[in-house]
């Protein structure tokens, strides 16, 4: 009895649930920028030729790893439960940056990349679905802003690591990796301490009487795309997160780039220049969005987030990259962001399909988006080479011009309502009718 009494003494809920959760976005942020701010490096320590860049960085955590991560993450969620991820993602995680860590030749890295960005792809979905469902119905903008915090405070972090650790060289990158390493750890042990969704409990409880009536679920796939309210959601949140990663995806892995081949930046400059982005980023998540979230319309500040964020791309593709431009073009797209389509994303895609499939539907869409930048990667900095940075400046503020767009007509009104309740005033009787049928 005793023991159990520890163990239970040692149960995380409430804020600190939230934070050991919202720690799977500081890890995936964290790992995309460890991972281009060191590339150059490992490129010349391994000799690595192009083809061999384009695979680390389409297959990483950034981009496809992460995709069929959250492909295979997302239905495991649903099926055995959202704490099964948070018990071993983290440990394949740590496995994956100790082997980049510790990497002597190109096979090492490449796959110690992918397996990074497999964890990080099944981690960060039901990071945010857990948030959601254990948060407080009025506070689940401040709850679910949490983990944007951490996906902000993850590259502001490793930006000055890599300024601070530049002389080292390689071994300055390697230690990066390592400190994610130690994050991982630490974040994995205070995550047993964690309890089960207890929506996705009642959700078992309700297909196991369900089963006992002789009642099947229907293709949770081919439910996603049949159901008026499941294509609305598609629509606007494949929409917003897609087209706003193609420009927010590829800037956080070739941002530096471009500060150094087009404004002549050195290496740390432009990292502290980052670093003094994601440093906004941070400030207006909690000031704008955790505190406001709950609070005011939620399609407003998404929309000033999204004018916000096509003014700095403006700003930054047709006045010469001065530095009064670069120091707008960081504060405006790092505000932006803090109220931006990844904050809104991750709050909408946990409050607008039904428990059951949740993390599936999250799973699905994060592979759509995370393959288009493992695509749009491979285009960037071709389109960049032979057409120019202006040229390339355009498409994305096509992206963002679209994105914006979308967001602002289908922005739901979920402010203040349970998640039951949203899910009663989208689907009605449809779930029931729909998604069961009697055996044969």
């Amino acid at each position: 009895m005793a023991k159990t009494k520890k163990f239970a003494a040692k149960n995380v809920t409430g804020w600190k649930a939230t934070i050991a959760v919202a720690m799977a976005n500081y890890i995936e942020a964290g790992s995309i920028i460890a991972a281009a701010s060191s590339l150059t490096l490992w490129q010349a320590y391994l000799n690595i030729d192009s083809m061999g860049v384009g695979l680390l960085s389409a297959l990483s955590a950034n981009a496809f790893g992460a995709a069929i991560g959250a492909l295979i993450g997302g239905p495991l969620t649903d099926k055995f439960g959202r704490k099964f991820i948070f018990s071993y993602d983290l440990l394949v995680y740590m496995i994956g940056v100790a082997l980049i860590a510790a990497s002597v030749n190109f096979p090492m890295l490449l796959i110690g990349t992918i397996i990074t960005g497999l964890a990080v792809g099944a981690g960060v979905p039901v990071s945010w679905t857990y948030i959601a469902e254990e948060s407080p119905q009025d506070k689940r903008a401040a709850h679910v802003g949490t983990a944007q915090m951490a996906w902000s405070i993850g590259p502001t972090l490793t930006f000055v690591l890599a300024v601070v650790l530049a002389p080292m060289g390689l071994a300055g990158s390697r230690i990066i990796f390592l400190h994610l390493l130690v994050i991982a750890f630490v974040t994995w042990y205070i995550r047993r301490g964690l309890d089960e969704s207890k929506i996705w409990e009642e959700q078992q409880e309700k297909e196991k009487a369900e089963a006992l009536q002789g009642k099947v679920k229907t293709n949770v796939l081919k439910e996603l795309f049949t159901l008026k309210a499941n294509r609305s959601a598609l629509v606007l949140l494949i929409g917003i997160y897609l087209f706003w990663n193609l420009t927010a995806g590829a800037m956080g892995y070739f941002m530096p780039y471009i500060y150094e081949n087009v404004g002549g930046l050195s290496t740390g400059q432009a990292n502290l220049l980052q670093a003094f982005l994601w440093l906004f980023t941070v400030l207006t998540t909690y000031f704008l969005f955790m505190k406001l979230g709950d609070k005011v319309s939620r399609k407003a500040l998404f929309g000033i987030g999204a004018g916000m964020g096509l003014v700095a791309w403006l700003i930054l593709t047709f006045m010469p990259m001065t530095w009064p431009t670069l120091i707008a073009f960081v504060i405006l797209w790092g505000a932006a962001a803090g109220i931006g389509a990844q904050a809104f994303y991750a709050l909408w895609t946990s409050e607008l399909f039904p428990t059951k499939y949740r993390a599936s539907a999250q799973g699905l869409m994060y592979f759509i988006v995370r393959t288009g930048i493992a695509v749009w990667s491979f285009i960037l900095p071709l389109l960049m080479d032979t057409l120019g940075f202006t040229v390339a400046g355009i498409v994305m503020i096509i992206f963002l011009a679209i994105h914006m767009v979308i967001g602002i007509i289908l922005a739901p009104n979920t402010r203040g309502k349970t998640l039951q309740q949203i899910e009663k005033e989208r689907y009605g009787d449809d779930l029931n009718q729909h998604s069961v049928h009697k055996t044969v």
